[in-house]
């Protein structure tokens, strides 16, 4: 019997995403795997009705590998225009079992509102392996050597007879990335940050951020990102500090009004980074090939991975480096903990073999 007012697949599927009309954020996440999955079905003239097991490591296999790949895959465009593609490349082994777990939930909705017959995600048996969220240790981020090097790449002076523009362009990006490193922002709490989110308490600053899932965090600001923000809102000719009730964007278009978005923001990070590997190269040659492949491989979530572990590294204590991720488990805050593998590592490294004697061990 059916429960829902639904007279496609789509339909149904909006049914489900209205369930999460109270969180947008969430609700245009789960949209975007939710589509994929239609669409991948809808190449082969098939309904969500239709998947069976053995489709879903093929789902699984197509968002590794997706091909064609000029009909799968393409940059950051509006969901209107003729270029945009569902995925911006191959997604990673964490990106795909997320996406299994949020469809995992879609067809246990659908099964209930009794839109389709069978839940082919009942029938995994590694589901633990293939449903949990959690993921190996995080490698994708910036060691510090290199982070060091970015920095002052990105710290350079600017050239006094530089247009207005391109001092302007230099003094955002320094600023994205900065405030990346040291406040560890996901890039849609970037985009929609307010100048009053930095306001004083006691005599100390805090960010009020609106993160997943609409949850209120307020993390403590660092001196160095107050030093930051006084820079940036002197290039946007401010007073030093900002005032509660002022609602102005924290980053900006090049007008030095309107709110800079997160696909203009998006692409802002990802070319920098492009541009920053061109520099190394040209800097270091071969002997910086693997840090140059680094840098054009990061995506702008590198940077929160790359603040998170080295704050890590730096003895911030698990429980208050969760509050600053605004992880609701521990476990996840834990996979940014290198500092036990280098110690391990540091451990292993006395056991050796004895020196040969006589050529012989």
């Amino acid at each position: 019997m059916l429960h829902i007012a639904a007279r496609s697949d789509a339909e149904a599927v909006a049914r489900w995403l209205a369930e999460y009309r109270d969180s947008p954020r969430t609700q245009r996440a789960y949209r975007r795997e939710a589509e994929r999955l239609l669409l991948w079905l809808g190449e082969q003239g098939r309904e969500l009705g239709s998947l069976r097991r053995d489709d879903l490591d093929a789902f699984e296999a197509f968002l590794a590998d997706p091909r064609p790949r000029h009909r799968w895959v393409g940059p950051p465009r509006p969901r209107t225009s003729a270029e945009w593609r569902p995925l911006r490349g191959p997604l990673s082994a964490a990106s795909r079992r997320q996406s299994l777990v949020i469809l995992q939930g879609l067809f246990a909705w659908l099964r209930e509102a009794g839109w389709v017959a069978h839940n082919p995600f009942r029938l995994m048996r590694d589901k633990r392996r293939r449903l949990d969220n959690r993921a190996p240790r995080i490698e994708r981020y910036l060691e510090r050597p290199l982070w060091e090097w970015l920095w002052a790449w990105l710290s350079a002076p600017i050239d006094e007879d530089a247009a207005a523009r391109v001092r302007f362009e230099r003094s955002r990006r320094r600023f994205v990335f900065g405030f990346a490193y040291l406040l560890a922002p996901r890039i849609a709490e970037m985009s929609a940050a307010r100048m009053q989110d930095f306001h004083r308490r006691e005599g100390r600053w805090w960010w009020r951020v609106v993160g997943k899932g609409d949850k209120v965090a307020v993390i403590p600001v660092p001196p160095d990102m107050m030093t930051l923000l006084q820079g940036w809102r002197s290039a946007l000719d401010l007073s030093p500090l900002p005032s509660p009730g002022e609602e102005a964007p924290l980053l900006r278009t090049l007008d030095g009004r309107r709110a800079l978005g997160a696909n203009r923001l998006y692409r802002l990070i990802r070319e920098t980074f492009c541009e920053a590997a061109t520099a190394l190269e040209a800097e270091q040659g071969g002997e910086a090939a693997e840090a140059v492949s680094r840098l054009r491989r990061a995506t702008p979530h590198w940077l929160r991975h790359t603040a998170l572990t080295h704050q890590a590294q730096s003895g911030v204590e698990l429980r208050f480096l969760a509050a600053t991720a605004r992880h609701a488990r521990l476990d996840t805050t834990a996979r940014y903990l290198h500092a036990e593998d280098e110690e391990w590592h540091r451990q292993q490294a006395v056991h050796g073999l004895v020196e040969a004697r006589g050529g012989r061990l």
